[in-house]
C-alpha cells in the first residue's frame, strides 16, 4: 500500500501540487469570508435572543430560520440550487472560482451556529458585572463576549474549517478542482486506487494539521 502511495506521489507530483493549491485557494477564500459572516451572525443571534442586551425576537427568529434552512441542505444540492446566483456573482459555475460562492453559502451558517454556541458559554454573571459597572452594549460585545469566548471561537473555527475541507472534496464531483476532483477523475473514473489513496492521505494530513493547530491556539488562549 505504501509502495503504491509513493509511486503515485512521484508519478503525479505536479497534479497533486496543483490540486492541493486549488484546495487551499477554495478553503482560504471561503473560510475567511464565511468566518466574517458567521461571526457577525453568531453575535447577532446571541445578543438579540430573549433577555439579552439587544433583545429582538423578530431579528432572532428570522436569522434562526434562515440558518436552519441553509444547514438542512446537503452541499451538492445547495451547489446546484444556487447556480444562477453563483453565475451572477463570479460569472461562472465551474472550477475553483465557481465553487467558492456555494462553499461560502454552505459554510457561513454552519460557522454562525458554532460561534453562537461558543458565545453562549460566556458566564452571564460576567456580563451582568460589566453592565453594573456602566459598560455600554458595544463594550460588552467586544470586551466580554468575544474576549471571554476566544478559546471556544477558535475551536468552532477549527471545526468549520475541517467541514469546509470536506465540502471542497465533494465539490470535486462537479469539476470544481482540488483533491476531490483528482480523486474522482483519476482515482474513481479511471479506477486507480493509488491515486484515491494518495488523495485520502493528503486530506487526512491537512485535517490533522488544522485540528492540532486549532487545539494548540485554544489551549494557549485559556491560559491567558
Amino acid at each position: 500500500m505504501l509502495t503504491n502511495f509513493f509511486q503515485s506521489f512521484v508519478e503525479n507530483s505536479d497534479l497533486y501540487a496543483q490540486s492541493i493549491e486549488e484546495t487551499a485557494i477554495m478553503v482560504g477564500y471561503a473560510l475567511v469570508i464565511s468566518t466574517i459572516i458567521g461571526l457577525i451572525v453568531g453575535v447577532v443571534l446571541v445578543v438579540t435572543r430573549k433577555n439579552h442586551i439587544y433583545e429582538n425576537q423578530v431579528i432572532f427568529q428570522i436569522l434562526n430560520v434562515i440558518i436552519n434552512i441553509l444547514r438542512s441542505l446537503p452541499f451538492i444540492i445547495l451547489m446546484v440550487a444556487i447556480i444562477p446566483f453563483t453565475k451572477l456573482v463570479v460569472g461562472t459555475t465551474i472550477g475553483v472560482k465557481g465553487a467558492i460562492v456555494p462553499l461560502i453559502v454552505y459554510t457561513a451558517p454552519y460557522i454562525a451556529r458554532l460561534m453562537e454556541s461558543a458565545l453562549l458559554e460566556v458566564d452571564k454573571g460576567v456580563i451582568e458585572a460589566f453592565q453594573a459597572m456602566g459598560a455600554t452594549r458595544q463594550q460588552i460585545i467586544t470586551r466580554v463576549l468575544l474576549k471571554e469566548a476566544r478559546p471556544g471561537l477558535i475551536l468552532s473555527l477549527t471545526i468549520g474549517a475541517i467541514g469546509l475541507i470536506g465540502a471542497t472534496a465533494m465539490a470535486g464531483v462537479v469539476g470544481a478542482g482540488g483533491l476531490g476532483d483528482v480523486a474522482i477523475r483519476f482515482g474513481y473514473q479511471r479506477w486507480d486506487p493509488a491515486v484515491m489513496l494518495t488523495c485520502v492521505i493528503f486530506l487526512i494530513v491537512i485535517v490533522q494539521v488544522i485540528q492540532s493547530l486549532g487545539e494548540l491556539i485554544a489551549k494557549r488562549l485559556r491560559r491567558r
